[in-house]
């Protein structure tokens, strides 16, 4: 039993914890209303803990829930004396006037324990804060995980009715009737990507697979300056294996149609000089965000992004490269950490998010070495949390020693293959791919440069 002074300071109500508890054993069948409402640490009294955990156990076995068999459950599992149960549980039913009310006590209960836990974490802050230990920035991460953590209990744990559900349904496909753009997933920029995934959907994880060298890193990047210049959204970019400066280079050279050494070299003729302004211009237009902070984790990333209003797409380069918040024993539990930490994420966020993951080596050895989705590297939890999974390959990258200095110039035929489509069927998209520009197109567009 708390001390009387924590009583006085800790938000909690005695006559609503007693009221429901009292409430089931006069009425048993009302556990039904309250057990998706309240969990045992809900209660404050630890005696009110003790006797909420045992009618939990009692109705998980199906056993009725009354003064006789209660008192017999506390005893078993040790909370009470028989003789001191019986004496409190009875005062329950003395004390308890209606069963009707259940779920108004169970508000309150649940309003209380909020503010509890608000109490607790915000003490949880103030002493992390006191400690002086690590950046200032890495305990505003935690107290803002802290604080959204609290909010994220509040889920509603109703069921909903099929008929609203199909009235949703019915009002879904009025809207996609009158303008199928409405409703639609974001678009990639690649026209026949986006037929076959009809968009990326609010809440996907879209893993986006190849070998090094490959051009994941172009294409998604590619596919968030499209989107960023199609819906004037923000588009977050975390680039944990190059710097902002060497990300915005590649982007300038895709929009300009630049070549790359000639952007190292800084020889630019006055064409490309004034392709150059006209795409920095645009580019400024656009609410492309990037944050190149090298291995950052989940609880990092969500706590830069919930920052923004307008959040359309988040980009990930790349998964291999993140750090867990726990330390596992071996890699493969600490990837399965951060792919399931990252679905959640975007589902909570409501955005897709695409995240670049590099191939383990068995695509080298085998004949074809078209990518599947057992080459995905360090875990099988990557193909398990991800919504669509996407593979890069050009037959050039393995034939190097084949090309002619000339290849630069022409676009060369590159694939991209939907591995995994949760919402749709898979299929193999041809693409155009110009290394020298960073850029990645439909397979009938072409560029010089």
């Amino acid at each position: 039993m708390p001390e009387l002074e924590t009583l006085k300071r800790m938000p909690f109500s005695m006559e609503a914890e007693q009221a429901i508890l009292g409430a089931i054993l006069i009425d048993s069948e009302k556990i039904n209303d309250v057990m998706s409402l309240l969990k045992p640490e809900d209660f404050y009294l630890e005696q009110h803990q003790a006797i909420f955990t045992a009618m939990t156990e009692m109705f998980i076995s199906s056993k009725t829930i009354d003064v006789v068999t209660l008192v017999d459950t506390l005893t078993k599992l040790g909370s009470y004396t028989e003789g001191d149960a019986a004496k409190y549980i009875k005062m329950l039913v003395d004390l308890a006037s209606s069963a009707a009310n259940v779920n108004e006590y169970a508000n309150i209960i649940k309003d209380k324990s909020l503010l509890r836990s608000l109490i607790n974490a915000s003490r949880e802050i103030a002493d992390t804060a006191y400690s002086e230990l690590g950046e200032a920035g890495d305990v505003l991460d935690f107290a803002e995980q802290k604080i959204y953590e609290i909010a994220q209990n509040r889920y509603n744990v109703s069921f909903t009715h099929i008929r609203d559900v199909i009235v949703q349904n019915y009002t879904t496909l009025n809207a996609l009737k009158n303008d199928p753009e409405s409703i639609s997933g974001i678009k990639t920029g690649f026209g026949t990507l986006d037929s076959l995934l009809v968009g990326m959907g609010p809440g996907d994880l879209i893993v986006l697979g190849g070998r090094p060298g490959m051009g994941k890193t172009t294409f998604a990047i590619n596919i968030a300056v499209n989107v960023a210049k199609r819906t004037k959204k923000e588009v977050a970019i975390f680039s944990l294996e190059m710097t902002n400066e060497q990300i915005v280079s590649r982007i300038l050279c895709s929009e300009a149609l630049i070549d790359s050494h000639s952007m190292r070299t800084g020889k630019l003729d006055n064409e490309q000089w004034k392709r150059l302004a006209e795409a920095a211009s645009a580019l400024s237009e656009t609410n492309l965000l990037f944050d190149d902070t090298s291995g950052i984790t989940v609880t990092a990333m969500k706590a830069k992004l919930r920052r923004l209003k307008n959040l359309g797409l988040v980009v990930i380069d790349y998964l291999q490269l993140m750090q867990s918040e726990r330390h596992a024993e071996n890699r493969v539990l600490e990837i399965s950490q951060i792919t399931r930490a990252l679905k959640l994420m975007a589902k909570d966020l409501h955005v897709p998010v695409i995240l670049c993951s590099q191939l383990a080596r068995t695509t080298e050895s085998r004949t074809d070495k078209m990518p599947v989705l057992s080459d995905l590297r360090d875990s099988g939890s990557i193909e398990q949390d991800a919504d669509i999974v996407m593979f890069l390959y050009r037959d050039d990258y393995y034939k190097k020693d084949e090309q002619n200095n000339d290849n630069n110039a022409n676009q060369i035929l590159a694939k991209c293959s939907v591995a995994k489509n949760r919402h749709g069927r898979t299929s193999i998209v041809p693409l155009g791919w110009y290394g020298h520009l960073f850029k990645y197109t439909e397979i009938e567009e072409r560029y010089n440069a």
